[in-house]
């Protein structure tokens, strides 16, 4: 199995899809599955169910892994916005 480019705690970038462009520290890899748990990304609603732990149920928001190739190290991609000049201009100052 090939290893992942972003391990546990890196900080990364959304490419693609409903997040693009969000930030987020990876709290999980799941090279198998090639896929990441990034924190405030790809936030699903989930119904719980009554329970002894849960008394009264309702519904929960979480995190849902991501493919990896959805996702890049923040250091490379403000290296590459910096190399092909997409850059915000307060940046460079």
């Amino acid at each position: 199995m090939k290893n992942l480019a972003v391990k546990k705690d890196d900080m990364v970038v959304v490419l693609s899809g409903e997040d693009k462009g969000k930030v987020g520290r990876v709290l999980a890899a799941f090279p198998e599955k090639q896929r990441v748990l990034v924190e405030g990304v790809n936030v699903i609603s989930k119904a719980l169910r009554k329970s002894q732990d849960n008394p009264k149920g309702g519904i929960i928001t979480k995190e849902s892994p991501i493919h990896i190739s959805k996702v890049m190290k923040q250091e490379r991609h403000e290296a590459r916005k910096k190399k092909h000049g997409t850059a915000p201009a307060a940046a460079e100052a």
